[in-house]
């Protein structure tokens, strides 16, 4: 059965609206007066819902799906009336391989080499979409179709992440998703989201003592949101984009979870390697005689591994399995739900099982507080001060991450992990897709090489939408994947993607016919100032997998040739989608001037006003490892002051300027493990008044102390100490807010939340220059100092 809308010219979007043609007469009720009825837009006939569901962090070898020691059974749920994909890519990180799902284009294509944190001006890693790569859900949606996107969003460029946007990168602002609810950003505390819905900034309606998780959260919004799609407009299919910010770290779940795996990973990560290579080849995941490769280098065999750690890395991945599985619960309430609407058999669902290999980013022992370890502070976590802590690993007051051991063994079979886009245990995730409708085949396996910019391809095939040429008016790039349609009902067609490259961060490889060449130039888990070897000297290695499933056999000796010719492919393959200039800087990306990214704010003095907040670090002054200074002007209550002031970060790590019973206090929190705190001696007057806290930083170096005061209009009330600083970041989520904090608490000193009287502005001040005497200036002289500035 068709309808009209299957004869619609839909290769440019919109589609033109075009007046009918024919006589018009000058009254409505003559005979003669014909028009035909209005028709909403819809999909070509038999167009099915779509849902792609993708977990963050977790590697080929997690899943019981794919032979893993965690169990996922609405995976498997889905896998037994579906197909499982065992040569599905990613390209090794988050940020890219989103970028790479939502436009069907190669990372590079579309500004995303890295993540957005790490943007420089090279076409490759602007982190800027071209609008000549219209994003799938924009073709969708303009094809009549409903969409949402629910969880992580790390696709917005860092500096249009404040409430003024620009909101062109957002979901809900040129994403093509007409509904948003998650967060922005590379991870979030998952029992402090800072949450939008659109681009409106929204708080939690519970506290995680009441049992706010934030994965449960956003499948009781996703249910709600199909439930109305369907209720109101049941004849319109719609594409879901589902994706929680599990399992990425901080792991985070309830003790329940974590507890239900007590004990069963005593035996540590090389056992479990074996274990897992075992089921995977039962299971007919792998063939049976894949190699399981060696423990990749640096990481420790379990045998050698002091005995006074091995009780928390168990827990670690205890609390890691309970994640993994609390996730694909929730994905499996949606599921059903799908099936209570009575549309699950033609709903096109991609379960993509990690956007990238397991994290090797939590250091070699594991942290309690992951900030700690990226930030250079790993020796202060110690294995007395982590099994004090043992209990609360998954808790509200944890930022914790696990040792790089358990990232390998979850990559079974392949070496290395996240971010080690040459090699297979960076790239390779188990995927399955299920589709009664479209599929015949069932519990099948499906082993045809693909990458996830095939997914677009796949889904307008399937929708029988033809790929625009012009989008909004601009003419569009082709889609560089292709569709996986083929393989759907034909098990061994032979593979359509016969040609990938890969490249993050220096580590590369490519793909090609069976083939791959690949290079490891930088490991994950090595961090700060190090000697990188010059591209050209990198070692490349040389696997034939249509023999050799794991890449376990280095064939790079007794192939030159071959070696050769897939390195010169990999440099054709590069320069056609924007990966040169090869990029492998840290510490020089993470700022923005040499970068050569856009700044949000620039200079040593910004004003901010009451009631401004959810203000990521990246849209405040940068005033860390100096001396700064915080003014705020405040309508003083009659009865005692009480409340936040000004705060930034949280629960792991931040400071925090407010009142407590009529008096002035700073907290400082480093990294959860020190508060520092300075009181005001004296009382808070009512009426109108200026409060400044006053830093002088020691210098010499990164994350030193300094000595604080605090003043009321202008007179000093009070010093302390502050003994060591955060360096770089608070988190990656927690915000600047002023009169009230967002998110987790920067400290439990607080009796109230919310200020009780108002904040007129505050000004930070960044330099020597801020400590000076006059610093009681009015409004209008600070306005007219910045302006002066700029």
């Amino acid at each position: 059965m068709t309808n009209s809308n299957d004869h619609l010219q839909r290769q440019v979007l919109p589609i033109p609206d075009i007046q009918p043609i024919g006589l018009t007469s000058f009254d409505a009720k003559d005979p003669n007066t014909q028009y035909p009825p209005i028709v909403p837009l819809r999909p070509p006939t038999g167009a099915p819902n779509v849902l792609v569901i993708l977990l963050d962090d977790v590697g080929f070898g997690a899943s019981s799906a794919f032979g893993g020691p965690i169990h996922t059974p609405s995976a498997e749920r889905l896998a037994k009336n579906g197909l499982k994909y065992n040569r599905f890519h990613t390209t090794a990180l988050c940020s890219p391989t989103r970028a790479a799902l939502l436009t069907g284009r190669n990372h590079h294509s579309v500004g995303f080499g890295a993540i957005t944190e790490m943007a420089t001006s090279a076409p490759g890693n602007n982190s800027l979409r071209p609008n000549t790569c219209a994003p799938l859900a924009e073709i969708l949606k303009l094809n009549g179709y409903s969409t949402a996107q629910l969880g992580k969003c790390h696709e917005v460029p860092v500096w249009e992440t404040s409430p003024m946007g620009p909101f062109t990168s957002w979901p809900t602002g040129g994403g093509g998703f007409e509904y948003f609810y998650g967060f922005i950003g590379g991870e979030t505390n998952q029992y402090y989201p800072a949450l939008y819905e659109g681009t409106t900034p929204i708080e939690p309606d519970k506290t995680p003592e009441e049992g706010y998780h934030f994965t449960s959260d956003m499948t009781r919004k996703a249910t709600s949101w199909v439930r109305q799609q369907k209720s109101l407009m049941p004849d319109k299919p719609f594409f879901m984009y589902f994706a929680p910010g599990a399992t990425h770290a901080p792991h985070h779940v309830p003790k329940e979870w974590a507890d239900k795996y007590k004990g069963q990973f005593d035996q540590g990560w090389d056992r479990i390697r074996e274990e897992t290579l075992a089921r995977q080849k039962q299971l007919g995941i792998v063939p049976p005689d894949t190699e399981l490769t060696p423990r990749s280098e640096g990481i420790p065999a379990w045998d050698e591994v002091p005995e006074a750690m091995k009780p928390i890395l168990a827990r670690q991945m205890e609390v890691y399995a309970g994640f993994l599985e609390h996730t694909d619960y929730h994905v499996g309430l949606l599921i059903d739900a799908l099936a209570d609407l009575e549309i699950l058999q033609n709903t096109l669902i991609y379960y993509i099982i990690g956007d990238n290999g397991a994290s090797a980013e939590g250091s070699l022992q594991g942290t309690f507080n992951e900030m700690v370890t990226l930030q250079g502070f790993a020796h202060l976590e110690t294995a007395d001060f982590l099994m004090e802590r043992i209990e609360q690993f998954g808790g509200s007051e944890a930022y914790n991450h696990y040792a790089v051991g358990w990232a390998h063994a979850m990559c079974t079979p392949y070496q290395w992990t996240k971010q080690v886009a040459s090699h297979f245990g960076g790239t390779r995730n188990g995927t399955i897709v299920h589709w009664p409708a479209g599929i015949q085949a069932q519990g099948e396996i499906r082993s045809q090489f693909h990458h996830v910019i095939d997914i677009a391809k796949t889904v307008l095939e399937v929708s029988n939408l033809p790929e625009p040429t012009f989008v909004n008016g601009v003419q569009q790039k082709p889609l560089e994947g292709v569709s996986m349609a083929y393989s759907f009902n034909e098990a061994t067609a032979p593979d359509r993607h016969e040609t990938q490259y890969f490249e993050m961060l220096g580590n590369r490889g490519i793909y090609h016919q069976g083939w791959t060449a690949v290079t490891k130039h930088r490991t994950p888990w090595v961090i700060g100032m190090m000697q990188l070897p010059a591209f050209d000297d990198d070692r490349w290695e040389l696997y034939d997998t249509t023999k050799d499933w794991s890449q376990a056999r280095d064939l790079s000796q007794e192939y030159p040739d071959k070696l050769k010719e897939l390195q010169r492919l990999w440099l054709i393959e590069a320069v056609k989608y924007n990966v040169i200039p090869l990029d492998d800087r840290f510490a020089e990306r993470s700022n923005p001037t040499l970068a050569g990214r856009p700044q949000l704010v620039k200079g040593k003095r910004q004003l901010l006003f009451g009631g401004m907040g959810r203000l990521t670090e990246n849209s405040i002054v940068d005033y860390k490892n100096n001396s700064f200074a915080i003014t705020a002007e405040l309508n003083l209550p009659e009865s005692k002051a009480e409340g936040v002031i000004v705060a930034v970060g949280g629960i792991i790590g931040g400071w925090s300027l407010y009142a407590k019973q009529g008096k002035l206090k700073y907290c400082y929190n480093f990294f959860g493990l020190n508060h520092y705190y300075v009181e005001g001696g004296d009382t808070l007057p009512s009426g109108k008044h200026q409060v400044r806290v006053e830093f002088a930083y020691d210098g010499g170096g990164l994350g030193k102390g300094g000595d604080v005061a605090l003043f009321l209009d202008g007179q000093k009330i009070g010093a302390g100490r502050v003994e060591q600083t955060e360096p770089f970041v608070f988190s990656a989520d927690e915000t600047l807010d002023i009169g009230f904090e967002s998110s987790s608490p920067v400290t439990k000193d607080y009796s109230a939340n919310k200020f009780n009287g108002e904040v007129n502005w505050v000004e930070i001040d960044v330099g020597k220059d801020a400590q000076d005497a006059d610093n009681f200036i009015s409004l209008e002289e600070r306005l007219r100092i910045a302006i002066a500035l700029q």
